[in-house]
Protein backbone atom coordinates (compact mmCIF):
# COMPACT_ATOMS: atom_id res chain seq x y z
CA UNK A 1 0.00 0.00 0.00
CA UNK A 2 1.39 3.45 -1.12
CA UNK A 3 2.05 5.50 2.24
CA UNK A 4 -0.55 8.90 2.63
CA UNK A 5 1.05 11.97 2.28
CA UNK A 6 1.12 12.60 5.79
CA UNK A 7 1.46 9.28 6.89
CA UNK A 8 2.65 8.84 10.70
CA UNK A 9 2.01 12.68 11.31
CA UNK A 10 -0.37 13.94 14.62
CA UNK A 11 -2.90 16.39 13.12
CA UNK A 12 -5.38 18.98 15.15
CA UNK A 13 -8.28 20.16 13.51
CA UNK A 14 -10.24 22.75 15.43
CA UNK A 15 -13.89 23.51 13.71
CA UNK A 16 -13.99 19.99 13.19
CA UNK A 17 -17.62 19.13 14.00
CA UNK A 18 -18.85 20.08 10.37
CA UNK A 19 -18.14 21.85 6.83
CA UNK A 20 -14.27 22.70 5.87
CA UNK A 21 -12.75 21.09 9.24
CA UNK A 22 -14.88 17.96 8.69
CA UNK A 23 -13.53 17.48 5.12
CA UNK A 24 -9.95 18.68 6.42
CA UNK A 25 -10.13 15.70 8.88
CA UNK A 26 -11.66 12.92 6.54
CA UNK A 27 -8.57 13.99 3.71
CA UNK A 28 -5.92 14.40 6.47
CA UNK A 29 -7.09 10.55 7.76
CA UNK A 30 -7.37 9.53 3.92
CA UNK A 31 -3.49 10.82 3.79
CA UNK A 32 -2.66 9.09 6.75
CA UNK A 33 -2.44 11.35 9.56
CA UNK A 34 -3.83 10.32 12.96
CA UNK A 35 -6.38 13.25 14.14
CA UNK A 36 -7.51 15.13 16.59
CA UNK A 37 -11.11 16.67 15.98
CA UNK A 38 -11.78 19.48 18.35
CA UNK A 39 -14.74 22.23 18.91
CA UNK A 40 -17.67 23.36 20.36
CA UNK A 41 -20.05 20.41 19.89
CA UNK A 42 -19.26 17.05 20.81
CA UNK A 43 -21.75 15.26 19.53
CA UNK A 44 -20.83 16.37 16.14
CA UNK A 45 -16.92 15.43 17.02
CA UNK A 46 -17.77 11.92 17.90
CA UNK A 47 -19.47 11.86 14.67
CA UNK A 48 -16.62 13.31 12.37
CA UNK A 49 -14.04 10.31 14.79
CA UNK A 50 -16.77 7.96 13.20
CA UNK A 51 -16.33 8.91 9.39
CA UNK A 52 -13.10 9.14 9.38
CA UNK A 53 -12.75 5.84 11.28
CA UNK A 54 -14.81 3.89 9.07
CA UNK A 55 -12.34 4.69 6.06
CA UNK A 56 -10.03 2.37 4.87
CA UNK A 57 -6.66 4.68 5.89
CA UNK A 58 -8.82 4.92 9.26
CA UNK A 59 -6.21 3.14 11.76
CA UNK A 60 -3.04 4.16 12.09
CA UNK A 61 0.00 3.78 14.36
CA UNK A 62 0.20 6.67 16.50
CA UNK A 63 -3.15 5.35 18.16
CA UNK A 64 -6.94 6.17 17.04
CA UNK A 65 -8.30 9.68 16.75
CA UNK A 66 -10.31 11.32 19.68
CA UNK A 67 -12.82 14.29 19.19
CA UNK A 68 -12.21 16.79 22.29
CA UNK A 69 -13.96 19.44 23.26
CA UNK A 70 -13.24 22.91 22.95
CA UNK A 71 -13.07 26.65 23.37
CA UNK A 72 -10.52 28.39 20.99
CA UNK A 73 -11.12 31.34 22.58
CA UNK A 74 -10.69 30.15 26.32
CA UNK A 75 -6.67 29.97 27.18
CA UNK A 76 -7.71 27.27 29.88
CA UNK A 77 -9.66 25.38 27.71
CA UNK A 78 -6.93 25.11 24.79
CA UNK A 79 -3.85 24.10 28.26
CA UNK A 80 -6.52 21.70 28.97
CA UNK A 81 -6.26 20.28 25.41
CA UNK A 82 -2.35 20.51 25.42
CA UNK A 83 -2.13 18.26 28.30
CA UNK A 84 -4.77 15.73 26.95
CA UNK A 85 -2.61 15.35 23.94
CA UNK A 86 1.08 15.02 25.46
CA UNK A 87 -1.02 12.16 27.87
CA UNK A 88 -2.14 10.27 24.83
CA UNK A 89 -0.34 10.38 21.85
CA UNK A 90 3.39 11.56 23.57
CA UNK A 91 3.71 14.24 21.51
CA UNK A 92 2.93 17.42 19.90
CA UNK A 93 0.59 17.54 16.64
CA UNK A 94 2.66 18.06 13.05
CA UNK A 95 -0.09 19.93 11.40
CA UNK A 96 -2.22 22.37 12.96
CA UNK A 97 -5.45 23.23 11.11
CA UNK A 98 -7.54 26.18 12.74
CA UNK A 99 -11.09 25.86 11.20
CA UNK A 100 -13.03 27.06 14.16
CA UNK A 101 -15.16 30.18 13.35
CA UNK A 102 -18.41 32.11 13.66
CA UNK A 103 -20.49 34.49 12.24
CA UNK A 104 -22.61 36.82 14.00
CA UNK A 105 -23.88 39.75 11.15
CA UNK A 106 -25.72 42.87 11.39
CA UNK A 107 -25.59 46.23 9.51
CA UNK A 108 -22.54 47.86 11.08
CA UNK A 109 -24.84 51.05 12.58
CA UNK A 110 -26.59 48.33 14.49
CA UNK A 111 -23.67 45.44 15.53
CA UNK A 112 -23.73 45.00 19.29
CA UNK A 113 -20.17 45.57 21.01
CA UNK A 114 -20.91 42.02 22.23
CA UNK A 115 -21.25 40.68 18.74
CA UNK A 116 -18.34 42.20 17.23
CA UNK A 117 -16.37 41.13 20.19
CA UNK A 118 -17.68 37.30 20.54
CA UNK A 119 -16.64 37.23 16.64
CA UNK A 120 -13.34 38.44 17.38
CA UNK A 121 -12.40 36.33 20.08
CA UNK A 122 -13.29 33.39 18.44
CA UNK A 123 -12.01 33.41 14.69
CA UNK A 124 -8.75 36.41 15.30
CA UNK A 125 -8.10 35.83 19.26
CA UNK A 126 -8.98 32.28 18.94
CA UNK A 127 -6.53 31.32 16.04
CA UNK A 128 -3.87 33.28 17.92
CA UNK A 129 -4.21 31.42 20.99
CA UNK A 130 -4.21 28.02 19.06
CA UNK A 131 -1.11 28.45 17.16
CA UNK A 132 0.70 29.94 20.23
CA UNK A 133 0.41 27.22 22.24
CA UNK A 134 1.04 24.20 19.72
CA UNK A 135 4.00 26.04 17.91
CA UNK A 136 5.37 26.29 21.43
CA UNK A 137 4.71 22.71 21.87
CA UNK A 138 6.08 22.17 18.40
CA UNK A 139 9.29 24.03 19.21
CA UNK A 140 10.39 23.04 22.60
CA UNK A 141 10.06 19.21 21.08
CA UNK A 142 12.20 20.46 17.94
CA UNK A 143 10.20 19.09 15.77
CA UNK A 144 8.88 20.82 12.43
CA UNK A 145 5.17 21.47 11.65
CA UNK A 146 2.66 23.01 9.41
CA UNK A 147 -0.12 25.30 10.82
CA UNK A 148 -3.03 26.23 8.52
CA UNK A 149 -5.35 28.97 9.23
CA UNK A 150 -8.44 29.12 7.36
CA UNK A 151 -9.47 33.22 6.88
CA UNK A 152 -11.82 34.21 4.08
CA UNK A 153 -11.90 36.08 0.96
CA UNK A 154 -14.36 38.63 3.02
CA UNK A 155 -11.09 39.35 5.01
CA UNK A 156 -9.84 40.30 1.84
CA UNK A 157 -13.32 42.25 0.12
CA UNK A 158 -15.16 42.95 3.01
CA UNK A 159 -19.24 42.57 3.11
CA UNK A 160 -22.09 44.06 3.93
CA UNK A 161 -23.50 43.31 7.01
CA UNK A 162 -20.03 41.47 8.13
CA UNK A 163 -17.97 44.21 10.08
CA UNK A 164 -16.63 42.00 12.52
CA UNK A 165 -15.98 38.65 10.31
CA UNK A 166 -14.68 40.47 7.84
CA UNK A 167 -11.81 42.35 10.42
CA UNK A 168 -11.41 39.12 11.71
CA UNK A 169 -10.41 37.33 8.73
CA UNK A 170 -8.31 39.81 7.74
CA UNK A 171 -6.40 39.95 10.94
CA UNK A 172 -5.68 36.18 10.56
CA UNK A 173 -4.15 36.69 7.22
CA UNK A 174 -2.06 39.34 8.62
CA UNK A 175 -1.11 37.07 11.93
CA UNK A 176 -0.41 34.10 9.56
CA UNK A 177 2.46 36.73 7.82
CA UNK A 178 3.64 37.99 11.21
CA UNK A 179 4.02 34.09 12.27
CA UNK A 180 5.61 32.69 9.25
CA UNK A 181 8.26 35.29 10.05
CA UNK A 182 8.69 34.42 13.93
CA UNK A 183 8.67 30.48 13.44
CA UNK A 184 10.55 29.88 10.38
CA UNK A 185 13.68 28.99 12.33
CA UNK A 186 11.97 25.96 14.07
CA UNK A 187 11.10 25.13 10.61
CA UNK A 188 7.37 25.79 11.22
CA UNK A 189 5.36 26.44 8.13
CA UNK A 190 2.20 28.95 8.80
CA UNK A 191 -0.04 29.74 5.80
CA UNK A 192 -3.82 30.76 5.23
CA UNK A 193 -6.46 29.96 3.00
CA UNK A 194 -9.13 32.38 1.84
CA UNK A 195 -12.45 30.18 1.20
CA UNK A 196 -15.29 32.18 -0.97
CA UNK A 197 -18.66 30.93 -1.35
CA UNK A 198 -18.72 27.31 -0.17
CA UNK A 199 -21.47 25.12 1.00
CA UNK A 200 -21.28 24.76 4.28
CA UNK A 201 -23.61 25.30 6.91
CA UNK A 202 -22.80 28.99 7.55
CA UNK A 203 -24.19 29.89 3.52
CA UNK A 204 -26.96 28.04 4.36
CA UNK A 205 -28.24 31.24 7.12
CA UNK A 206 -27.73 33.64 4.02
CA UNK A 207 -30.90 34.49 1.96
CA UNK A 208 -31.37 33.38 -1.38
CA UNK A 209 -31.02 36.73 -2.81
CA UNK A 210 -27.88 37.38 -1.63
CA UNK A 211 -26.03 34.01 -2.78
CA UNK A 212 -27.68 34.29 -5.79
CA UNK A 213 -25.56 38.10 -5.95
CA UNK A 214 -22.69 36.36 -5.02
CA UNK A 215 -22.66 33.32 -7.18
CA UNK A 216 -22.81 35.40 -10.21
CA UNK A 217 -19.34 37.17 -8.59
CA UNK A 218 -17.64 33.11 -8.96
CA UNK A 219 -16.48 32.91 -12.82
CA UNK A 220 -17.45 28.88 -11.97
CA UNK A 221 -20.71 29.66 -11.44
CA UNK A 222 -20.72 27.50 -8.46
CA UNK A 223 -20.84 26.98 -4.81
CA UNK A 224 -17.14 25.65 -3.69
CA UNK A 225 -16.98 21.85 -1.76
CA UNK A 226 -15.68 21.74 1.70
CA UNK A 227 -13.62 18.89 0.10
CA UNK A 228 -11.77 20.96 -2.43
CA UNK A 229 -10.96 23.79 0.82
CA UNK A 230 -9.61 20.55 2.35
CA UNK A 231 -7.52 19.57 -0.64
CA UNK A 232 -5.53 22.82 -0.56
CA UNK A 233 -5.19 22.11 3.46
CA UNK A 234 -4.12 18.72 2.48
CA UNK A 235 -1.35 20.56 0.05
CA UNK A 236 -0.21 22.71 2.49
CA UNK A 237 0.24 19.71 5.44
CA UNK A 238 2.51 17.84 3.65
CA UNK A 239 5.80 17.97 2.06
CA UNK A 240 4.89 19.30 -1.32
CA UNK A 241 4.45 22.76 -0.13
CA UNK A 242 7.60 22.34 2.21
CA UNK A 243 8.71 25.84 0.85
CA UNK A 244 5.99 27.97 1.31
CA UNK A 245 5.50 29.88 4.40
CA UNK A 246 3.65 33.10 4.64
CA UNK A 247 1.06 32.95 1.74
CA UNK A 248 -2.45 33.34 1.71
CA UNK A 249 -4.48 30.99 -1.11
CA UNK A 250 -7.88 31.72 -2.58
CA UNK A 251 -9.68 29.03 -2.58
CA UNK A 252 -12.57 30.70 -4.57
CA UNK A 253 -13.70 29.86 -8.13
CA UNK A 254 -12.39 33.18 -8.99
CA UNK A 255 -14.48 35.53 -7.23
Amino acid sequence: MVAGLVSGKLALVTGAGSGIGRAACEILSREGATVIAAGRTYDKLVETVKIITALPSGSHDKGDHCAVELDVSDSKSIKSLLQKIQEQYKEPPRIIVNSAGVTRDNWMLKMSEEDYDHVLNVNLKGSFLVMQSFARMMSEAAVSGSIINISSIIGKYGNIGQANYAASKAGVVAMTKSAAKELGKFNIRVNAILPGVIDTQMIKTVPDKVKESMLKMVPLGRLGSPTEVAEVIMFLSSDKSSFITGAAIDVTGGF
